[in-house]
């Protein structure tokens, strides 16, 4: 959906996924995020009556799905359907990203995810519920590529985890480097994993 075709309510949950990803749930107030989307402060509470904590649960459900999206537009892109080509797709968005657009964000379901401890258990299921909605088609997709069921739901978990910490030293340490290294030595492990014919 472009961004010009969402209504004031799924403007506001874009406009807070994407602070988050830059500020952290703790820095994204209310007011924050009305004027991001350009919707009324009033309209907030008229749209989210459960005030901060249901908007970024929802922003945090945006974001996974979105996540999880990606995952079937990576496998159509592909010149060659291996695990480590979906990988490395994934994380070239990022390299992608701060190449363009500098390490000023992250990944919105990971930056809630630092912030849980201070927040409600709706906020940490919203993030557990966010992280198996991008981990499912992601299994699925690895399935899909010959990689036994058993063993596809683990590499989804592994893939993930690897991008968000890559994510994380690449932003700390200014340089995508964390991110290509990833790439290079998860790949073989990936690709290693599909059942070859007997």
């Amino acid at each position: 959906m472009g961004e010009r075709q969402r209504g004031p309510r799924e403007r506001m949950v874009f406009s807070a996924a994407q602070l988050i990803r830059r500020d952290g749930v703790k820095a994204t107030g209310m007011r924050e995020v009305a004027a991001h989307a350009g919707a009324p402060r009033g309209s907030l509470q008229h749209y989210f009556p459960g005030g901060k904590e249901q908007l970024v649960g929802e922003a945090v459900a945006w974001a996974g799905r979105y996540a999880g999206k990606r995952i079937a537009r990576f496998v159509e892109g592909l010149a060659e359907p291996l695990p480590s080509a979906l990988f490395a797709a994934m994380v070239a968005q990022w390299t992608d990203e701060y190449d363009r657009d500098g390490f000023g964000a992250g990944c919105p379901v990971a930056a809630a995810t630092v912030d849980c401890a201070c927040l409600g258990d709706a906020t940490r299921e919203a993030v557990a519920a966010a992280f198996t909605t991008w981990r499912t088609p992601l299994a699925e997709a690895l399935a899909g590529m010959g990689v036994p069921a058993d063993r596809a739901g683990s590499l989804a978990t592994l893939m993930i985890s690897t991008l968000e910490g890559a994510i994380l030293l690449a932003r700390a340490e200014r340089d995508v480097r964390p991110l290509t290294t990833v790439v290079r030595e998860l790949g073989p492990l990936l690709d290693a994993a599909v059942a070859r014919p007997a």
